[in-house]
Protein backbone atom coordinates (compact mmCIF):
# COMPACT_ATOMS: atom_id res chain seq x y z
CA UNK A 1 0.00 0.00 0.00
CA UNK A 2 1.59 3.36 -1.59
CA UNK A 3 1.56 5.83 1.49
CA UNK A 4 2.81 8.31 -0.94
CA UNK A 5 -0.07 11.49 -2.03
CA UNK A 6 -0.41 13.55 -4.94
CA UNK A 7 -2.62 17.05 -5.05
CA UNK A 8 -5.74 15.23 -4.19
CA UNK A 9 -4.68 13.02 -1.40
CA UNK A 10 -3.92 13.20 1.93
CA UNK A 11 -0.49 12.24 3.49
CA UNK A 12 -0.16 9.61 5.86
CA UNK A 13 3.58 8.45 7.47
CA UNK A 14 2.37 4.97 7.14
CA UNK A 15 0.21 2.20 6.06
CA UNK A 16 -1.38 1.84 9.71
CA UNK A 17 -2.34 5.17 9.86
CA UNK A 18 -4.23 5.34 6.35
CA UNK A 19 -6.10 2.37 7.59
CA UNK A 20 -7.41 4.33 10.58
CA UNK A 21 -8.07 7.46 8.71
CA UNK A 22 -9.67 5.92 5.72
CA UNK A 23 -12.03 2.85 8.02
CA UNK A 24 -15.11 2.58 7.04
CA UNK A 25 -18.46 0.89 7.67
CA UNK A 26 -19.25 -1.63 4.84
CA UNK A 27 -22.77 -2.86 4.37
CA UNK A 28 -22.47 -4.45 0.44
CA UNK A 29 -20.14 -7.71 0.15
CA UNK A 30 -18.83 -9.28 -2.58
CA UNK A 31 -20.07 -12.93 -3.11
CA UNK A 32 -16.68 -14.09 -2.47
CA UNK A 33 -15.85 -16.60 0.38
CA UNK A 34 -13.03 -15.66 2.84
CA UNK A 35 -10.29 -17.87 2.56
CA UNK A 36 -9.73 -19.88 5.68
CA UNK A 37 -5.92 -18.74 6.51
CA UNK A 38 -7.03 -14.86 5.86
CA UNK A 39 -9.85 -15.20 8.62
CA UNK A 40 -7.47 -17.35 10.63
CA UNK A 41 -4.84 -14.25 10.96
CA UNK A 42 -7.83 -12.25 11.64
CA UNK A 43 -9.12 -13.57 14.23
CA UNK A 44 -5.66 -14.24 15.60
CA UNK A 45 -5.40 -10.51 15.55
CA UNK A 46 -7.97 -9.78 17.76
CA UNK A 47 -7.07 -12.30 20.23
CA UNK A 48 -3.64 -10.57 20.56
CA UNK A 49 -5.93 -7.25 21.94
CA UNK A 50 -5.09 -5.95 25.67
CA UNK A 51 -7.48 -7.22 27.98
CA UNK A 52 -7.41 -6.80 31.78
CA UNK A 53 -5.00 -8.86 33.95
CA UNK A 54 -4.78 -10.65 30.14
CA UNK A 55 -7.89 -12.89 31.10
CA UNK A 56 -9.33 -12.63 27.92
CA UNK A 57 -13.10 -12.74 29.05
CA UNK A 58 -14.48 -12.93 26.02
CA UNK A 59 -16.01 -15.58 23.27
CA UNK A 60 -16.42 -15.38 19.51
CA UNK A 61 -18.86 -17.22 17.93
CA UNK A 62 -17.93 -17.38 13.88
CA UNK A 63 -21.19 -17.78 11.58
CA UNK A 64 -20.97 -18.90 7.83
CA UNK A 65 -24.01 -20.78 7.49
CA UNK A 66 -27.09 -19.32 5.40
CA UNK A 67 -29.53 -20.20 7.87
CA UNK A 68 -28.50 -18.40 10.31
CA UNK A 69 -26.39 -15.75 9.13
CA UNK A 70 -30.14 -14.79 7.33
CA UNK A 71 -32.33 -15.42 10.54
CA UNK A 72 -29.90 -12.73 12.17
CA UNK A 73 -30.82 -10.74 9.48
CA UNK A 74 -34.26 -10.81 9.68
CA UNK A 75 -34.05 -10.34 13.65
CA UNK A 76 -31.38 -7.57 13.27
CA UNK A 77 -33.92 -6.08 10.10
CA UNK A 78 -31.35 -5.63 7.87
CA UNK A 79 -30.76 -7.67 4.56
CA UNK A 80 -27.16 -7.35 4.10
CA UNK A 81 -26.40 -9.11 6.87
CA UNK A 82 -27.60 -12.47 5.24
CA UNK A 83 -25.10 -11.67 2.36
CA UNK A 84 -21.93 -10.78 4.35
CA UNK A 85 -19.57 -14.04 3.64
CA UNK A 86 -18.86 -14.24 7.85
CA UNK A 87 -20.96 -12.70 10.84
CA UNK A 88 -18.76 -12.41 14.04
CA UNK A 89 -20.91 -12.43 17.45
CA UNK A 90 -18.53 -10.87 19.97
CA UNK A 91 -19.49 -12.02 23.55
CA UNK A 92 -18.26 -11.07 27.20
CA UNK A 93 -17.06 -14.73 28.87
CA UNK A 94 -17.01 -15.09 32.33
CA UNK A 95 -18.23 -18.60 32.08
CA UNK A 96 -14.81 -19.82 30.81
CA UNK A 97 -12.82 -17.88 33.22
CA UNK A 98 -14.96 -19.42 36.06
CA UNK A 99 -14.81 -22.92 34.74
CA UNK A 100 -10.82 -22.49 35.29
CA UNK A 101 -11.21 -21.04 38.35
CA UNK A 102 -13.28 -24.33 39.67
CA UNK A 103 -10.64 -26.32 37.65
CA UNK A 104 -7.84 -24.83 39.73
CA UNK A 105 -9.34 -23.83 43.06
CA UNK A 106 -9.49 -20.29 43.00
CA UNK A 107 -11.77 -18.08 44.47
CA UNK A 108 -14.26 -16.71 42.07
CA UNK A 109 -16.73 -14.00 42.24
CA UNK A 110 -16.20 -11.78 38.55
CA UNK A 111 -20.35 -12.56 37.74
CA UNK A 112 -21.04 -10.67 40.69
CA UNK A 113 -18.92 -7.49 40.39
CA UNK A 114 -19.57 -4.74 38.49
CA UNK A 115 -15.69 -4.05 37.99
CA UNK A 116 -15.35 -7.25 35.80
CA UNK A 117 -18.48 -6.69 33.75
CA UNK A 118 -17.39 -3.18 32.84
CA UNK A 119 -13.77 -4.16 32.10
CA UNK A 120 -14.52 -7.59 30.26
CA UNK A 121 -17.27 -5.31 28.43
CA UNK A 122 -14.36 -2.82 27.61
CA UNK A 123 -12.36 -5.46 26.42
CA UNK A 124 -14.61 -7.85 24.38
CA UNK A 125 -14.82 -4.55 22.11
CA UNK A 126 -11.11 -4.03 22.17
CA UNK A 127 -10.82 -6.92 20.18
CA UNK A 128 -13.87 -6.89 17.87
CA UNK A 129 -11.87 -3.00 16.98
CA UNK A 130 -8.27 -5.33 16.74
CA UNK A 131 -10.46 -7.87 14.01
CA UNK A 132 -11.62 -5.12 12.49
CA UNK A 133 -8.53 -3.15 11.56
CA UNK A 134 -6.73 -6.82 10.69
CA UNK A 135 -9.74 -7.09 8.44
CA UNK A 136 -9.14 -4.08 6.52
CA UNK A 137 -5.09 -4.52 6.58
CA UNK A 138 -6.32 -7.63 4.50
CA UNK A 139 -8.35 -6.43 1.86
CA UNK A 140 -11.76 -7.19 3.62
CA UNK A 141 -14.32 -4.59 5.00
CA UNK A 142 -16.52 -4.63 8.29
CA UNK A 143 -19.31 -3.27 9.74
CA UNK A 144 -20.74 -3.18 13.45
CA UNK A 145 -24.56 -4.51 14.37
CA UNK A 146 -25.39 -3.49 17.61
CA UNK A 147 -28.99 -4.12 17.20
CA UNK A 148 -28.11 -7.23 18.73
CA UNK A 149 -28.92 -5.35 22.12
CA UNK A 150 -32.18 -6.12 21.36
CA UNK A 151 -32.05 -9.67 21.29
CA UNK A 152 -29.97 -11.68 24.10
CA UNK A 153 -32.28 -14.20 25.35
CA UNK A 154 -32.86 -15.31 21.46
CA UNK A 155 -29.67 -15.02 20.55
CA UNK A 156 -28.33 -17.36 23.82
CA UNK A 157 -30.96 -20.19 22.62
CA UNK A 158 -30.36 -19.91 19.23
CA UNK A 159 -26.61 -20.31 19.36
CA UNK A 160 -26.03 -22.28 22.75
CA UNK A 161 -24.11 -19.58 24.54
CA UNK A 162 -23.90 -20.47 28.72
CA UNK A 163 -25.79 -18.77 31.25
CA UNK A 164 -22.78 -16.28 32.10
CA UNK A 165 -21.93 -15.25 28.22
CA UNK A 166 -23.84 -12.54 27.26
CA UNK A 167 -23.97 -10.83 22.99
CA UNK A 168 -22.55 -7.64 22.82
CA UNK A 169 -22.30 -6.81 19.33
CA UNK A 170 -21.94 -8.62 15.92
CA UNK A 171 -19.37 -7.95 13.10
CA UNK A 172 -20.41 -8.41 9.47
CA UNK A 173 -16.99 -9.03 7.34
CA UNK A 174 -16.17 -9.81 3.33
CA UNK A 175 -15.12 -8.09 0.76
CA UNK A 176 -16.74 -4.99 -0.35
CA UNK A 177 -18.35 -4.65 -3.47
CA UNK A 178 -16.71 -0.79 -3.31
CA UNK A 179 -14.41 0.90 -0.15
CA UNK A 180 -17.16 3.66 0.85
CA UNK A 181 -15.85 6.92 1.73
CA UNK A 182 -14.61 7.72 5.46
CA UNK A 183 -17.18 9.40 7.30
CA UNK A 184 -16.40 12.76 8.44
CA UNK A 185 -15.74 13.02 12.01
CA UNK A 186 -15.55 15.67 14.72
CA UNK A 187 -11.39 16.56 15.05
CA UNK A 188 -9.13 16.17 18.07
CA UNK A 189 -10.00 19.72 18.56
CA UNK A 190 -13.36 19.26 19.61
CA UNK A 191 -13.32 15.78 21.75
CA UNK A 192 -9.63 15.92 23.14
CA UNK A 193 -9.68 18.22 26.41
CA UNK A 194 -6.21 19.08 27.60
CA UNK A 195 -5.56 18.14 31.78
CA UNK A 196 -9.41 18.64 32.64
CA UNK A 197 -13.12 19.13 30.88
CA UNK A 198 -13.12 22.06 28.73
CA UNK A 199 -16.97 23.48 27.12
CA UNK A 200 -16.40 24.81 24.20
CA UNK A 201 -18.98 28.09 22.62
CA UNK A 202 -22.31 26.71 21.31
CA UNK A 203 -20.76 28.11 18.10
CA UNK A 204 -17.70 26.53 18.32
CA UNK A 205 -19.93 23.44 19.10
CA UNK A 206 -22.75 23.73 16.19
CA UNK A 207 -19.43 24.74 13.51
CA UNK A 208 -17.97 21.64 14.67
CA UNK A 209 -21.10 19.67 13.90
CA UNK A 210 -22.22 21.59 10.95
CA UNK A 211 -18.54 20.55 9.09
CA UNK A 212 -19.00 17.07 10.10
CA UNK A 213 -22.39 16.85 9.02
CA UNK A 214 -22.35 19.28 5.93
CA UNK A 215 -24.45 18.62 3.24
CA UNK A 216 -26.59 15.82 4.76
CA UNK A 217 -30.31 18.02 5.82
CA UNK A 218 -33.45 16.14 4.74
CA UNK A 219 -35.86 17.79 3.53
CA UNK A 220 -39.29 18.16 5.17
CA UNK A 221 -42.41 16.09 4.42
CA UNK A 222 -45.28 15.77 6.32
CA UNK A 223 -44.96 12.46 7.98
CA UNK A 224 -41.35 13.08 8.78
CA UNK A 225 -42.25 16.85 10.66
CA UNK A 226 -45.58 14.83 12.47
CA UNK A 227 -43.39 12.23 13.39
CA UNK A 228 -40.13 14.16 14.95
CA UNK A 229 -42.96 16.61 16.34
CA UNK A 230 -44.61 13.26 18.20
CA UNK A 231 -41.25 12.62 19.32
CA UNK A 232 -40.93 16.08 20.73
CA UNK A 233 -44.18 15.95 22.70
CA UNK A 234 -43.32 12.64 24.35
CA UNK A 235 -40.12 13.40 25.49
CA UNK A 236 -40.27 17.11 26.46
CA UNK A 237 -43.92 18.44 25.97
CA UNK A 238 -46.08 20.61 23.84
CA UNK A 239 -43.70 23.91 24.43
CA UNK A 240 -40.84 22.41 22.87
CA UNK A 241 -42.45 20.30 20.37
CA UNK A 242 -43.38 23.89 19.00
CA UNK A 243 -39.81 25.32 19.17
CA UNK A 244 -38.71 22.27 17.20
CA UNK A 245 -41.11 22.51 14.53
CA UNK A 246 -39.85 26.36 14.34
CA UNK A 247 -36.14 25.51 13.89
CA UNK A 248 -37.17 23.29 10.96
CA UNK A 249 -39.51 25.71 9.38
CA UNK A 250 -36.55 28.53 10.22
CA UNK A 251 -34.12 26.16 8.90
CA UNK A 252 -36.17 24.87 6.03
CA UNK A 253 -35.08 20.84 6.32
CA UNK A 254 -34.59 18.99 9.19
CA UNK A 255 -31.55 18.69 10.57
CA UNK A 256 -28.81 15.80 11.41
CA UNK A 257 -29.58 15.96 15.63
CA UNK A 258 -33.17 16.05 14.43
CA UNK A 259 -33.17 13.15 12.34
CA UNK A 260 -30.93 11.15 14.96
CA UNK A 261 -32.64 11.96 17.88
CA UNK A 262 -36.45 12.35 16.53
CA UNK A 263 -36.71 9.96 13.92
CA UNK A 264 -33.45 7.63 13.85
CA UNK A 265 -32.79 6.86 17.45
CA UNK A 266 -36.10 7.60 18.77
CA UNK A 267 -35.87 9.74 22.25
CA UNK A 268 -38.87 8.19 22.98
CA UNK A 269 -38.22 5.15 22.47
CA UNK A 270 -34.92 4.74 23.17
CA UNK A 271 -35.26 4.11 26.97
CA UNK A 272 -37.58 1.73 26.73
CA UNK A 273 -36.74 -2.03 27.85
CA UNK A 274 -34.67 -0.42 30.72
CA UNK A 275 -36.41 -2.50 33.55
CA UNK A 276 -36.17 -5.92 30.80
CA UNK A 277 -31.98 -5.03 30.36
CA UNK A 278 -31.83 -4.86 33.98
CA UNK A 279 -32.94 -8.09 34.84
CA UNK A 280 -30.85 -9.92 32.52
CA UNK A 281 -28.04 -7.86 34.19
CA UNK A 282 -29.32 -9.68 37.58
CA UNK A 283 -29.63 -13.23 36.08
CA UNK A 284 -26.29 -12.98 34.60
CA UNK A 285 -24.73 -12.08 38.26
CA UNK A 286 -27.19 -14.62 40.12
CA UNK A 287 -24.49 -16.94 41.56
CA UNK A 288 -25.46 -17.39 44.64
CA UNK A 289 -22.39 -15.13 46.36
CA UNK A 290 -25.01 -12.28 47.19
CA UNK A 291 -23.40 -11.89 50.58
CA UNK A 292 -19.98 -10.47 48.47
CA UNK A 293 -22.72 -7.51 46.94
CA UNK A 294 -23.55 -6.51 50.18
CA UNK A 295 -19.58 -5.66 51.10
CA UNK A 296 -18.90 -1.58 50.91
CA UNK A 297 -17.28 -0.33 48.74
CA UNK A 298 -13.77 0.36 48.67
CA UNK A 299 -10.76 1.50 45.87
CA UNK A 300 -10.08 -0.45 43.62
CA UNK A 301 -6.04 0.01 43.94
CA UNK A 302 -6.93 -1.17 47.63
CA UNK A 303 -9.31 -4.07 46.72
CA UNK A 304 -5.74 -5.57 43.87
CA UNK A 305 -3.96 -8.04 45.90
CA UNK A 306 -0.18 -6.18 46.53
CA UNK A 307 0.84 -8.95 43.07
CA UNK A 308 -1.45 -7.04 40.94
CA UNK A 309 -1.74 -3.23 42.39
CA UNK A 310 -1.31 -1.35 39.43
CA UNK A 311 -4.22 -2.88 37.65
CA UNK A 312 -2.94 -2.41 33.92
CA UNK A 313 -4.09 -4.08 31.53
CA UNK A 314 -1.48 -6.69 30.03
CA UNK A 315 0.06 -7.10 26.72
Amino acid sequence: MSNKSNDNQPYYPNGTLRLLFERSSCRSFLDKKIPQDILHTVLEAGVHAPTAGNLQPYSIIEIEGPEKKQKLAEMCGQDFIGKAPVLLLFCLDLHRNERWAKLEVAPFTATSSFRHFWVSFQDTVICAQNICTAADSMGLGSVYIGTVIDMPRELQAMLNLPKKVFPVVLVCLGYPTSRPKAAKKLGADVVVHSESYHEIEDHQLLTAYNEKYRDTQLPVTEERLEALLKVCRVCHGEEFASKCAGKVKENGFINRAQRYFGLHYKADLMPEGNDEYLRLMEEFASTGSRNINRQPRRRLSSALCPASRNGKRKP
